[in-house]
């Protein structure tokens, strides 16, 4: 790697946790690589308070969403993405950055284009299998495209596109088999199942779930993240069965203790299976609650032979209940198939390439 005194970097991303956790992830090694980091993002969005714990400077920029559809929004909103670059022009010569590394979401647009304006290199990362309406205005002048997904390397230009994966959080790989279990109060030996439900739209996933649970406990503990006030407050003494709303330093044990996981089909998060080699079950957001984005993320899954899929339309406590019957028989064929990927290094694979960029 470069050693340069004094190495900038931007990061900017934001709109979603999605869009800042990878960001977050790379800090430590671009750390140790020499770098100064700072985050550029929206003025309050949850990229602010995520950042908050790591002691990088913050700087809010204004910010609009690219819409594909009618909303009045889409007549001011070009006004604040114009403001948004106009603040980010000024920000990058006040910081006089080596490299900008943007994770897409709205909020970078207008800083990766202050940073082309400026001559400044800058790299994407893509973390769905088909790039999203943020990236695609920001791919133009990127020196580098990053990606998860074998498939999305056919749809960016094939001097740029890198397929690296998402780099992973170094503490989810350092959890604790028996710190999880006395967390869970799981005193006996029988195989764990992890449910990750998630917020938005998993209501289904929660409540067949808790629907099989009958014909699940016999074999099986469960540990269940269920989403913000989403517990069954019913089954909080359920022997084998515990429920959190959300996990955050835990989650390395949890991880650490489960043998097979269930989950929605988010890019971070699967990344987070292939990486931890957790044998799953991807049931993706449907079309009516996306953009189909987790459905394509899924189904590259399947056939890379990392992942079960259940349809969220198909879904009920039957399938359910088989599909994990059939995951847990056959989880050494899934570990073996994950130990072949060559995507487990992408947090060292991307910070070379940003190394790259200033050399």
């Amino acid at each position: 790697m470069s050693d340069k005194p004094n190495k900038k970097i931007v990061l900017t991303g934001g709109g979603s946790a999605g869009h800042v956790t990878p960001n977050i992830a790379l800090i430590p090694a671009l750390k140790k690589a020499g770098y100064e980091i700072y985050y550029i993002g929206s003025y309050n969005g949850i990229e602010k308070k995520l950042i908050e714990d790591y002691n990088i400077p913050y700087f809010g920029i204004a910010t609009g969403k690219l819409r594909r559809y009618f909303d009045p929004k889409n007549f001011t909103d070009p006004f604040r993405v114009l403001k948004g670059f106009t603040e980010a022009v000024k920000l990058l010569k006040r910081i006089k950055p080596d490299v900008v590394f943007s994770k897409g979401g709205f909020v970078s647009v207008p800083v990766v284009r202050a940073a082309g304006a400026l001559k400044i290199p800058y790299l994407v990362h893509e973390s769905d299998m088909t790039p999203g309406l943020a990236n695609k205005l920001s791919m133009s002048g990127a020196k580098k495209i990053c990606c998860n997904f074998p498939e999305t390397m056919r749809l960016l230009p094939a001097d740029k596109a890198v397929l690296t994966g998402t780099p992973i959080r170094e503490e989810l790989g350092l959890g604790d088999k028996e710190v999880g279990k006395e967390l869970c109060g799981f005193e006996d030996d029988k195989p764990v199942l992890m449910v990750i439900g998630g917020s938005l739209g998993a209501q289904s996933v929660n409540e067949t779930v808790r629907y099989a649970l009958p014909r699940l406990l016999p074999y099986f503990n469960v540990v269940h993240i269920c989403g913000k006030e989403k517990m069954d407050n019913l089954k909080l003494t359920v022997p084998g069965y515990k429920q959190f709303e959300y996990v955050k330093n835990e989650l390395k044990d949890i991880f650490a203790m489960a043998d097979i996981v269930v989950s929605r089909a988010g890019a971070n998060s699967i990344c987070e299976l292939l990486a931890l080699k957790k044998p799953n079950i991807l049931i993706p957001l449907s079309t009516k609650s996306s953009r189909g984005d987790q459905m394509l993320n899924a189904r590259s899954f399947e056939q890379q032979g990392f992942s079960l899929v259940i349809d969220n339309d198909d879904l009920d406590e039957d399938i359910l209940v088989e599909t994990i019957e059939d995951l847990y028989k056959n989880r050494e064929k899934f570990i073996e198939n994950m130990n072949k990927s060559n995507l487990h290094s992408a947090t060292n694979t991307i910070v070379k390439l940003i190394d790259e960029q200033i050399q």
